[in-house]
């Protein structure tokens, strides 16, 4: 087996890793709604869940996917969290029109980045709180993904877990940091990630920038 072939066989196994994890995660917050008895908006968010999942499911088997349906996996996922945040939670999701959504992206990247801004940023905000995501164009061949949110920052979320005595150590950030590693040694795709706190007001902005590497592999159609 080629050094390639097993860097693919390691991204497809961590890509299964993270259904059990995202589930999870889900599940948390439709249980919050069902233990209040709240019957009809139970039924929408078991209608949610089911749809979420079955996407879920679906795209994370592949090792890229359209813009078109990562946007659509991200409003899935988001429109949950903003019932479970009782509409504490705005969000929207963009694309600049010279960027084509049947352009591919690597599958199941963005999730864990938007739900590090959700649980670290949002959830500790006493107010209501806005995540923005845009997926830019830069290039015939390159695009950008900005996620921003209006949270309390990257500097008090460590704070709070400092205090709580508890290692900022979370599935969702140990999952990103192993599939851009994979994805580097599998020389398909280059991508540059940073995360930092806002210049301009609290919150935090991630930015990855995504440049396929042409060749037989990435070729393959995501479809």
């Amino acid at each position: 087996m080629s050094e390639r072939q097993q860097h693919a066989l390691e991204l497809q196994a961590l890509r299964s890793q993270m259904n059990p994890h995202f589930v999870h995660n889900s599940l948390n917050a439709i249980q919050y709604y069902i233990q209040r008895n709240e019957v009809e908006l139970s039924e929408i968010y078991l209608t949610k869940f089911s749809k979420l999942i079955r996407s879920f499911f679906t795209l994370s088997r592949k090792r890229h996917i359209t813009i078109a349906q990562e946007m659509s996996l991200l409003e899935n996922y988001l429109s949950i969290e903003q019932l479970r945040f009782e509409d504490k939670l705005n969000y929207s999701i963009t694309k600049d029109t010279e960027l084509d959504e049947e352009d591919i992206i690597p599958t199941m990247l963005l999730q864990p980045i938007v739900e590090n801004a959700v649980n670290h940023g949002i959830f500790h905000k006493a107010t209501t709180g806005t995540i923005a995501i845009h997926f830019g164009y830069v290039s015939e061949d390159s695009f950008k993904v900005t996620i921003i949110d209006d949270g309390i920052g990257l500097v008090k979320s460590k704070a709070i877990f400092d205090n709580s005595g508890k290692e900022l150590n979370n599935r969702s950030s140990s999952v990103l940091q192993d599939r851009l590693k994979l994805l580097e040694y599998s020389n398909t795709w280059k991508v540059s990630y940073t995360l930092e706190d806002r210049e301009d007001t609290e919150g935090a902005i991630a930015t990855l920038i995504f440049k396929p590497i042409e060749d037989e592999y990435t070729s393959i159609p995501s479809r």
